[in-house]
């Protein structure tokens, strides 16, 4: 007498920590634009890490052999025509601040275009409406996930260059562009591109082709960075107060005593037994009040676009 046997059905091959349902499709479906994100943070992390090291010998033995005149040495030095492309150590603290902003106008071009206005015009977004997926559900996909990509990517960037500041601020040449950095850097710098999602995604349910939103887009993004740079409660460049910056001579003795003027004068630091120089930037009680502030206009104007995308995104799909 045979006995029949039961064959237990094969484990399902999903398992409890894989992403499913819309959070995994839109990660599949903008695989490659997730890797390029990470390839950006990543290597704007390392150049950030590379200024706090290696990249900074050079011009912090010139501060401290000189004082501000070896500032002054180390940033002429190897200037040349374009800051982007010199090799001076006052210009390359800079490059990744310009990086950050660039990576802002990618995320709205991104949102406009690949993210939203390509499936509007290629109608798979109206085929997945047309299924289980409710519009609202299919838009808030679209947004949480890459935010999460932004507010983790930026987060990081952010606080590596505040610990870049703290370390080697003192090398650069007092000015406009110090204090501008100086009070750009914060939680607005995370808040800034969230913006630049909401409006690319806004301009590309309204446009709903890829190219004239992405064109769009970036013109709009262009927009709010000039407005930012000149107006309050944004940082614009000429509305910060200066931050202090205290600069001292150390003599063979240990004692601090004032900067005699040398110059790059070995002779005259010798007579004056002059061993080191030091200098640093002290904190602004500005800094939060104002970055806060920015940062508060920065979210409303991210929630409202949100809310006008999804009044839109309720309107194309009724």
């Amino acid at each position: 007498m045979s006995t029949a046997t039961l064959t237990a059905p094969a484990p399902s091959r999903r398992t409890a920590t894989r992403p499913h349902g819309l959070v995994w499709s839109v990660l599949r479906l903008h695989r490659t634009a997730l890797w390029v994100w990470l390839a950006f943070v990543v290597a704007t992390a390392g150049f950030l890490l590379w200024l706090t090291g290696p990249a900074a010998h050079d011009a912090q033995h010139q501060l401290e052999t000189y004082g501000y005149a070896g500032v002054l040495e180390a940033a002429s030095s190897s200037a040349t025509l374009f800051s982007f492309t010199s090799g001076a150590y006052n210009d390359l603290f800079y490059d990744p601040d310009n990086l950050i902003t660039l990576g802002g106008f990618a995320v709205a071009l991104f949102a406009a275009g690949p993210l939203i206005g390509r499936e509007l015009e290629n109608g798979t977004a109206q085929l997945a409406w047309t299924q289980s997926v409710s519009p609202a559900r299919w838009l808030a996909a679209k947004l949480a996930v890459p935010a999460c990509f932004l507010v983790l990517g930026n987060g990081l960037l952010t606080a590596l260059y505040h610990h870049l500041w703290s370390a080697h601020s003192n090398l650069l040449v007092a000015g406009i562009t110090p204090r501008a950095l100086y009070f750009s850097l914060g939680p607005a710098t995370v808040a800034a591109p969230l913006l630049g999602l909401a409006l690319g995604a806004l301009i590309g349910l309204t446009v709903r082709r890829t190219l004239p939103a992405l064109a769009l887009s970036g013109f709009v993004y262009f927009l709010v960075y000039a407005f930012r740079g000149n107006h309050w409660p944004f940082q614009g460049r000429y509305t910060q107060p200066v931050p202090t910056s205290n600069s001292w001579a150390i003599d063979t003795t240990g004692a601090k005593v004032p900067d005699p003027d040398c110059y790059l004068d070995r002779g005259c630091l010798a007579s004056h037994h002059i061993a080191r120089f030091a200098r640093e930037y002290l904190p602004s009680p500005d800094y939060w009040p104002r970055q806060l502030l920015e940062t508060g206009v920065l979210l409303t104007l991210t929630a409202l676009t949100i809310t006008a995308a999804f009044t839109v995104v309720r309107h194309r799909a009724a």
